[in-house]
């Protein structure tokens, strides 16, 4: 048996004194008097230690709740609540496999536990179990979650890896409050569907979003960065293009626009583009990068340099920097900057690759 804390100690220490207590008082009166003085002492006792359980965690002490709980378990019938905040613990703790049986004893001893029993599906597919999630989601009471986890779009991840995309679109269309057939919810499952890398998906959805509502912001932004990333250059630009009549203040828009003109060799355009994106984005390192390059491509490396260390300052570990950087010396001449800062990109990007084996001579 585990040993108890000092805490146990004093529970113990308690049941046995009112046991003893009990046992006195019992020898004065009958048998039928004696009973309901022993069934008084536990409730409190478990009370008082889920209580103290749910304090620790409160505080982030999630060792000492494991105790209390542990000590708190070896009562029968275990109260209710007992798993459940076992399993939250545990969750917190990464323990999941453990978390998941916790979940489960608790939904198995009430069913009406939905609470545990959303928890149990967020957990499954954590575990990388989609399928056996979903019904226990679905079945789940959504509007309260235990563990900062929304379960409608934990539900609308566990549709798109089974491959039921508009159960999945209904459910993140749920999450975000818009009509499951709207425009809005087309959009805003293609997004997740391009985060999670099902590009034709996203696609396909952010196509139907258009046809509802070809106005709709950042929906022709979508299909230009799905374009970019099929490096379907004239696509992209012809998508961005048409958001930036739609969003002309969309800072993150400028910002994929000039990627699409680097890319595609328009060079001047992604100045523009790139000015417009640091204007609007001041604080985001890529549109100094694209512009530092595409001044570079403008024969005016200089300018590029200005861009460039600001980047390195906003970012010293990027080494895509380090190498627009290299360009630029050497665009202007200066061979032992530039092999400094091809150097350095190569030291950054590499940095944590397994080191070869040292030769035993």
């Amino acid at each position: 048996m585990r040993a108890l804390n000092t805490f146990g100690i004093v529970i113990v220490l308690g049941l046995l004194s009112a046991q003893a207590a009990a046992f006195n008082a019992a020898a004065q009166t009958s048998p039928a008097q004696s009973q309901p003085a022993k069934q008084v002492e536990v409730a409190p006792v478990s009370a008082a230690s889920l209580s103290n359980a749910k304090a620790f965690a409160a505080k982030g002490k999630l060792d000492q709740a494991l105790s209390e709980l542990e000590t708190l378990s070896r009562v029968q019938p275990e109260e209710k609540g007992v798993e459940r905040l076992r399993g939250i613990v545990l969750y917190q703790k990464e323990m999941l496999p453990e978390a998941l049986l916790a979940f489960a004893r608790a939904v198995e001893q009430d069913s009406t536990d939905h609470e545990s029993m959303e928890m149990q599906g967020i957990t499954l597919y954590r575990l990388g179990r989609p399928d056996e999630a979903i019904p226990l989601l679905e079945k789940a009471d959504t509007e309260v979650t235990g563990a900062n986890a929304d379960p409608k779009y934990v539900l609308g991840l566990c549709y798109t890896d089974a491959k039921r995309y508009d159960d999945a679109r209904r459910a993140f269309a749920a999450q975000f409050g818009f009509q499951p057939d709207s425009a809005e919810a087309y959009l805003a499952a293609a997004r997740l569907f391009l985060r999670r890398d099902f590009a034709d998906e996203a696609r396909r959805f952010a196509q139907k979003a258009v046809e509802i509502n070809p106005s709709l912001p950042l929906t022709h932004q979508l299909l230009g960065e799905i374009a970019l990333a099929k490096a379907d250059l004239p696509l992209a630009v012809k998508e961005l293009e048409t958001e930036r009549k739609l969003n002309p203040m969309n800072g993150e828009m400028y910002d994929r626009l000039g990627d699409a003109y680097v890319r595609n060799g328009q060079f001047e355009e992604a100045r523009q583009a790139l000015n417009k994106a640091i204007l609007l984005e001041p604080n985001a390192t890529g549109p100094y990068i694209l512009l530092g390059e595409a001044l570079v491509n403008l024969n005016e490396p200089i300018q590029a340099l200005h861009y460039l260390n600001r980047a390195v300052t906003m970012d010293p570990g990027n080494y895509v920097t380090h190498t627009v950087l290299g360009q630029a010396y050497r665009a202007m001449g200066q061979v032992s900057e530039a092999n400094r800062e091809y150097k350095l990109a190569v030291a950054i990007q590499h940095k944590g690759d397994p080191k070869p084996p040292q030769s035993k001579e």
